[in-house]
């Protein structure tokens, strides 16, 4: 059962997901571009790290997208034919969602292999100057974990209703209104960062897409 609904997954997802494999693989090629000549010395190395790090914001939003659109495939056929073929399975409800996760989890792996492939031809075609390293591995495994940790958030909220949906829409919609009323009132409370420190920061559970993602670096 589990590789028909891989393949199921797979041809409602491959055009999407031939396109985020493409984008995986030329983000580390295109970000080291900047770290060809192997003798720049002083100021011209920092300027090429700025720029490999300004790149290096493509991997979590890539990462987000991946499993965003991952999600919306797997569940989207079930909510159009209002889960008559999910219902008539002879498997339980839990254990139909867990096949569909680990189809999920391994369409996601081609878009991590193709980082860390991207990741490999570019450091083995780029001569560093003396003090850089490459970390391609590090970076794939970064990514790898960036994107089960959103694909597990999407798959969740897409494996329940439009009313689920809503709620964690209104959610984000009070705190955001509660922050605006507290700064009209005057109130010197910042609800909103402080949620979004909490999520964002360690240890908080999204920590893992902020910071800096270098695939070169000292």
């Amino acid at each position: 059962m589990f590789r028909q609904i891989l393949y199921t997954q797979w041809k409602w997802s491959r055009l999407v997901l031939l396109l985020l494999v493409f984008a995986a693989f030329a983000t580390p090629i295109f970000s080291i571009r900047s770290l060809g000549d192997p003798g720049i010395q002083g100021w011209d190395v920092r300027t090429a790290l700025l720029d490999v790090e300004g790149w290096g914001f493509i991997y979590p939003f890539l990462a987000v997208g991946a499993a965003l659109l991952l999600s919306l495939t797997t569940w989207g056929p079930d909510h159009a034919g209002k889960h008559v073929y999910a219902l008539s399975l002879p498997v339980p409800r839990w254990h139909y969602a867990l096949l569909r996760f680990a189809a999920g989890l391994v369409l996601l792996s081609a878009v991590v292999f193709a980082i860390w492939l991207g990741a490999l031809v570019a450091t083995a075609t780029v001569s560093l100057p003396p003090g850089l390293h490459p970390y391609p591995h590090a970076l794939a495994l970064r990514f790898a974990l960036a994107g089960v940790v959103a694909y597990s958030v999407f798959f969740a909220i897409s494996a329940g209703t439009n009313r689920i949906a809503g709620y964690v829409l209104g959610a984000i919609g009070v705190l955001i209104a509660l922050q605006i009323i507290a700064g009209i009132a005057g109130v010197t409370t910042s609800i909103l960062p402080t949620v979004v420190g909490a999520l964002f920061v360690w240890p908080g559970a999204f920590e893992i897409f902020t910071g800096r993602w270098m695939l070169i670096d000292v």
